[in-house]
């Protein structure tokens, strides 16, 4: 362990006593054991902290840590990595509804410490059932900064995933504070594309980290408002240009713009409702583009087009997905979960 470098883990937690013990336990399992754990309590109300508090009385190495107030997600992602110890190299995130492979750490720091240009590393995700994070060749294991952002915005390849599936140089995110923009959903994409501009990214082609899809989480409730569309437009008109020519960055936003209102004219066709809609509206105004009517009209008559060449199976999805749609926002309505939510339309399906 003398030689090994220090990563520092970080899990930020709120009302996660369900999966925290899974978490922790998987951390405990690591073939590299040159590590400190920080447990940040978001004022849980459910027994995390107390699970927490367990298996620190049992390893020197686990800290628990409370916030004196309730944050919001982004924020206190940022307030749990204020906890890194200056003598860590590495740190890794782990969300206390996830969990990592035992060689996770083994595998991801023998990369950075063999490569030092690299800043990130990232690797195979299982998100639920499914394998995420593919694209690259099996011979990339170190990509330059610059090109693995110019594939993003030109070709659509998306390696980075949630915090959960990288490793960080702990410097980078000792000399950016805050380290996620709070004001960004999609925060975690964000960080890399602009941490890329001054290092490389590396890639372990095995799967290394669980991520966990549930209702409720920040991946349904992106879901369920489609903030992909505005999360990449507003990446492409903050970093596109420093990854881009000039022609490039005029064509690949032009390009998203639109397909953004092909997207919110199929919205208009499923009836989505008005929290919808006026997310969009401020999404598209922060970004500068601005709300057209006419677009959106536009774009819906694209999708009935659409519906029109296929319209046995395109029709039937619109249909369908319109149906489930007005049951959630219904239920919602009375205020009830998104797994009742979930539940409901998968019984009355």
């Amino acid at each position: 362990m003398a030689s090994q470098p220090l990563v520092s883990i970080v899990t930020p937690v709120y009302n996660e006593a369900a999966y925290l013990t899974e978490c922790i336990e998987s951390i405990l399992a690591q073939t590299y054991q040159n590590w400190v754990y920080s447990i940040v309590d978001n004022r849980s109300t459910d027994g995390s902290l107390e699970v927490a508090l367990r298996y620190a009385a049992k390893d020197h190495r686990i800290k628990v840590h409370q916030n004196r107030e309730f944050l919001g997600v982004i924020q206190n992602h940022n307030a749990a990595l204020q906890h890194i110890p200056a003598t860590s190299k590495y740190c890794k995130i782990v969300f206390g509804d996830d969990w990592i492979f035992p060689e996770c750490l083994e595998r991801m720091v023998a990369l950075a410490e063999a490569h030092p240009s690299v800043g990130i590393v990232g690797a195979y995700a299982l998100e639920g059932e499914r394998v995420a994070l593919s694209g690259l060749p099996y011979t990339s294991s170190v990509v330059s900064g610059h090109e693995i952002c110019r594939r993003h915005f030109l070709d659509g390849l998306y390696v980075f995933g949630s915090a959960n599936a990288v490793l960080y140089r702990a410097d980078l995110i000792r000399n950016r504070v805050p380290f996620y923009n709070e004001s960004n959903i999609h925060a975690d994409t964000e960080v890399c594309i602009a941490l890329l501009k001054t290092c490389d990214f590396g890639f372990v082609h095995q799967v290394l980290t669980f991520t966990r899809v549930r209702s409720g989480s920040l991946t349904t409730l992106s879901d369920d408002l489609n903030t992909s569309m505005p999360g990449l437009l507003q990446l492409v008109c903050t970093h596109g240009s420093d990854y881009l020519t000039p022609e490039e960055y005029k064509a690949r936003l032009a390009r998203h713009v639109s397909g953004y209102y092909r997207s919110l004219g199929k919205s208009l066709m499923l009836g989505r409702n008005k929290k919808f809609w006026n997310y969009h509206i401020g999404e598209l105004n922060k970004a500068g583009v601005g709300f057209s009517r006419m677009r959106v009209i536009k774009g819906a008559l694209e999708a009935i087009g659409y519906a029109a060449l296929k319209p046995k199976g395109a029709m039937n999805r619109l249909l369908h997905d319109r149906r489930r749609l007005r049951v959630k926002d219904r239920i919602k309505d009375r205020g009830a979960t998104t797994s009742v939510v979930t539940t409901k339309i998968v019984t009355e399906e």
